[in-house]
């Protein structure tokens, strides 16, 4: 009996001292302070398995809301063996982002970590981003927005649609919109064409690239059949062919005497015979996030505005009357039938009001993280420790209902008389400060080119709605099947709308 006595004793003991553990912890200062409220799950896997199941809804995961009704905008938990503490508080957020280099760095869950290898990268993620930023300036940049991409992105919306339109079969939209991404940016960024007949390189399939965000949020374990093995393979075979590409145009400049291109490829070649902190494994690793970047996310935000739009036959209208104003201004002009210039696609506010309104539904991510540099006060009398990750939750920012109403329903007309300041506090697709997102102009000049092409020239019908769902990251699958033709020659009348 003495014997079960005290194994029931060490028990109690050890489950009070855990318990105890997480919610008291000494701080840096010697002081003993109260840690966030929440759950840490169970052992390794923490509460993982109850954020990866599926919600249909474009909601926030029901992870994070029905914790933030339990504890607060501020929790804690675990996730993957990784204690985490996830932040739905905007001002708290806000606070977080100014002072990042001080309370907080860039971080990544271990997933991640792996996928993209960063701890082979450069010495600190943050120098590792902010890298990679400055050599695609002279890529994704304004002035090259400005000068060559519009026209180019209008190109490839014309070639696209043309094709999509002339099809006898309804269009799965997911993958062929993934595709015409990924054949722009590779061509852009690399100078590789599938199609090119002349080409060595291996044709590769671009979910090989997109699947990769199917295991950000998942357990690191490289088994088959979990969604990270999946992920490894894709990127094994994903970085070969990179390899491929890269081997191939050094090869071409050092023996033939190729004129460089000077595009990405060649200016990461560069890099690397200066000698500078690139290295090849660190070039084609930036390699293979720049198309994940890209593809993935301008994907999923074009095949969002098919179906909002399919929905909203009123936004239709106002779209089309928005370009149409700007063909008949060039009336009688002998450029009349020219692409969109500059100026005129700074005009277009409608236009802009809808990409702002699918971008602050998207919210393809739970949130941005952050690893906390030194013990962070909460209100509450709480503490984040140093070293834990934190997740800040954008997209709580986004469909709050104090600050956007009715934040499922799309309503572009709701840009209209928004303060800008309020802009700016509320609504942030593409992060904040010096983490803004490189691509973010680049996202939103392709996708006006898109729609300026889509909504003069063609009309549409959704044959298929495909089936979204969080877990936790926002999945469109490839069940989007529309049909595609070419409307009527604009005479400078309304050609009819779908």
């Amino acid at each position: 009996m003495w014997a079960s006595l005290g194994i029931f004793m060490v028990a109690l003991i050890i489950i009070l001292s855990t318990h105890l553990y997480w919610i008291y912890k000494w701080s840096s200062d010697g002081v003993l302070v109260r840690q966030l409220p929440g759950s840490m799950g169970w052992p390794f896997i923490g509460e993982t398995l109850e954020l990866i199941i599926p919600s249909y809804s474009l909601d926030l995961p029901p992870f994070i809301k029905t914790r933030v009704q339990k504890y607060g905008p501020v929790f804690r938990t675990c996730l993957a063996g990784q204690a985490i503490a996830i932040s739905a508080d905007r001002e708290f957020n806000n606070y977080l982002f100014v002072n990042e280099g001080k309370l907080v760095e860039l971080w990544y869950l271990d997933s991640f970590s792996k996928i993209f290898n960063l701890n082979s990268t450069v010495n600190t993620i943050g120098e590792f981003h902010k890298y990679v930023r400055c050599l695609l300036s002279n890529h994704y940049g304004s002035e090259i927005l400005r000068t060559k991409l519009l026209r180019k992105f209008q190109d490839l919306s014309n070639e696209t649609l043309h094709s999509w339109s002339s099809s006898m079969a309804d269009i799965e939209l997911t993958g062929a919109i993934s595709t015409m991404i990924f054949d722009f940016t590779a061509d852009h960024l690399f100078g590789y064409k599938h199609d090119d007949e002349h080409s060595s390189t291996s044709v590769i399939n671009p979910e090989i690239f997109t699947s990769a965000l199917e295991g950000l949020m998942s357990i690191p374990l490289n088994i088959p059949g979990t969604k990270f093995h999946k992920c490894m393979k894709n990127k094994e075979t994903a970085i070969n062919f990179l390899k491929g590409l890269l081997n191939k145009r050094k090869a071409a400049l050092s023996s033939s005497g190729e004129t460089r291109r000077g595009d990405f490829l060649d200016q990461l070649i560069e890099e690397l015979e200066k000698g500078s902190i690139l290295k090849e494994e660190v070039a084609i690793q930036i390699m293979y996030g720049m198309v994940i970047a890209t593809v993935e996310p301008i994907g999923r935000v074009l095949t969002l505005a098919f179906k909002f739009l399919s929905e909203t036959p009123s936004a239709i209208q106002q779209l089309v009357e928005e370009h149409e104003d700007i063909l008949k201004s060039r009336a009688g002009i002998s450029d009349s039938s020219s692409l969109l210039s500059w100026a005129e696609y700074k005009s277009l506010t409608f236009t802009d009001q809808v990409i702002n309104e699918i971008l602050r539904i998207n919210n393809h991510m739970p949130g941005v993280l952050r690893r906390a540099l030194t013990d962070i006060q909460v209100e509450g009398g709480y503490i984040i420790p140093a070293g834990w990750t934190i997740i800040l939750v954008t997209p709580a920012l986004h469909l709050n209902p104090d600050s956007f109403n009715d934040p499922l329903m799309f309503n572009p007309w709701r840009w209209k008389d928004l303060d800008p300041q309020f802009v700016y506090k509320h609504f942030m697709p593409f992060g904040l400060g010096r983490r803004q997102c490189a691509g973010a102009d680049f996202t939103r000049v392709l996708l006006t080119a898109f729609l300026h092409v889509l909504v003069t020239k063609y009309s549409w019908t959704m044959v298929n709605e495909g089936v979204i769902f969080r877990d936790p990251v926002l999945n469109l699958g490839h069940d989007f099947y529309i049909n595609f033709s070419h409307k009527v020659e604009w005479n400078g009348k309304s050609p009819p709308t779908n």
